[in-house]
């Protein structure tokens, strides 16, 4: 599928997302260093601790709201908001202001029409695709997120520590622009609304996600996908840490990689094996059926992060990345395009605002791997990992797959009751 074969609205969103991604990854990674030199550990700490919750709780409501209204008016909303804040937060950067409550203020709010406008963005391609193209169109947003990632963290490296300033004037341009595009591109294609059922809106809110919750098999992708997602977010926790500090430095040169750089090194090398093979790997997988495809792609990321987990070989790191960063590639585009497949049409931005319940469970599973690992040897926390990603991919399997003709009725009478 070539690009110009794509609709107007999946390459407005891939674009748009590109930079509003770059954007966030640009400032974000910084924030609990800014706000720690400015306030202290503990009021970072617990401030970001709070943003997190914040953002769980806003992604939700963002959910029902994109069922309930038109996606292209909530992102027109939410973007122009988002621009705003990075403009504040660049008032109160300038030498003469300063002025860190404004910051923090701005920072707060980014979060919330962030969190609020994400479901209606991952509803556009479920909206604007079918089960045939899903599949490709989510190798390429998944090529998309890490590249951008990776453009937007060195542009943050670069500009942070010397031109704040310079840095937030060009996100806030970059933001301004996106509102824009929305206006002129996106095109409002009439999607299935959410009919509201209940007069009292939190009710109805409520109502909305409970049957999200009792379509039994979309849990089980939801809860598995959290135990898989937890192997690579331990690669900035657990392994992280782990490395800083049982690394032996390895020197190339003059040039001394520590277990911090070794740790960079490996983020570089999962970004670097996505941009280069991600449409050939699509491509090859594609002559497979979708259950071997996600087996395989599982079993690869498994053996990976397992190894990786308790290794200290700079060889073994770097060879068990590429197959960890290979099995992703291999499974990712199959889960998400059948995990979106299951979404009811008018249910699309509640039900993408739950499946995230993935991504902030896996952030705890792999924090709680911290202190895991202050109790375990290295090779029995990759016994650990390796029991989670082995639940990880039953439930995910099951949950897309296994009696699927017996679950599918029975899933559609119980959101047709509801």
């Amino acid at each position: 599928m070539s690009w110009k074969d794509y609709p107007q609205n999946i390459k407005v969103r891939l674009i748009t997302s590109f930079f509003n991604r770059a954007v966030s990854s640009a400032v974000m990674p910084f924030m609990a260093l800014f706000f720690s030199q400015e306030m202290g550990k503990i009021w970072a700490g617990a401030f970001l601790a709070g943003t997190v919750i914040i953002s769980f709780i806003i992604n939700l409501i963002g959910g029902y709201v994109s069922d309930r209204f038109q996606r292209k008016k909530v992102l027109l909303a939410t973007s122009s908001l988002n621009a705003l804040m990075f403009f504040l937060m660049l008032v109160s950067l300038l030498p003469e202001s300063n002025f860190i409550a404004l910051f923090a203020a701005a920072y707060v709010a980014f979060i919330v029409t962030s969190s609020l406008g994400r479901p209606a963005m991952h509803a556009i391609i479920i909206d604007s695709t079918t089960p045939e193209n899903r599949k490709a169109v989510y190798a390429l947003d998944y090529w998309f997120v890490n590249l951008s990632m990776a453009i937007g963290t060195a542009l943050g490296g670069l500009l942070y520590i010397s031109h704040k300033v310079e840095l937030f004037a060009l996100l806030t341009a970059i933001s301004a622009m996106l509102p824009i595009a929305y206006k002129i591109w996106l095109i409002d294609e009439g999607a299935m609304r959410l009919a509201k059922k209940h007069q009292n809106v939190l009710v109805d809110m409520l109502h909305n996600y409970k049957v999200a919750f009792q379509d039994w098999p979309f849990v089980k992708v939801v809860a598995g996908s959290m135990f898989i997602f937890a192997a690579e977010f331990s690669l900035n926790s657990y392994i992280g840490i782990r490395l800083a500090e049982t690394f032996d430095p390895l020197k190339v040169g003059d040039f001394e990689i520590s277990g911090v750089r070794m740790l960079s090194v490996l983020n570089i090398e999962n970004m670097l094996v996505v941009v280069c093979f991600a449409f050939l790997i699509n491509k090859f997988t594609d002559r497979f059926s979708k259950q071997r495809v996600l087996l395989a792609g599982l079993f690869m990321y498994s053996i990976g992060y397992i190894a990786v987990t308790s290794a200290n070989s700079w060889q073994v790191l770097i060879a068990f990345t590429l197959i960890a960063t290979l099995g992703e590639l291999v499974y990712s585009p199959v889960r998400n395009a059948e995990q979106a497949n299951m979404m009811p049409a008018d249910k699309r931005g509640s039900y993408s605002a739950f499946s995230n319940l993935s991504f902030s469970g896996a952030d705890l599973l792999a924090r709680s791997t911290i202190i895991l690992g202050a109790f375990l040897m290295p090779v029995m926390m990759s016994v650990f990992i390796g029991v989670v990603l082995l639940i990880g991919t039953a439930l995910v399997y099951t949950g897309l797959f296994v009696k699927k003709a017996e679950i599918e009725p029975i899933r559609e009478h119980t959101i047709k009751e509801s």
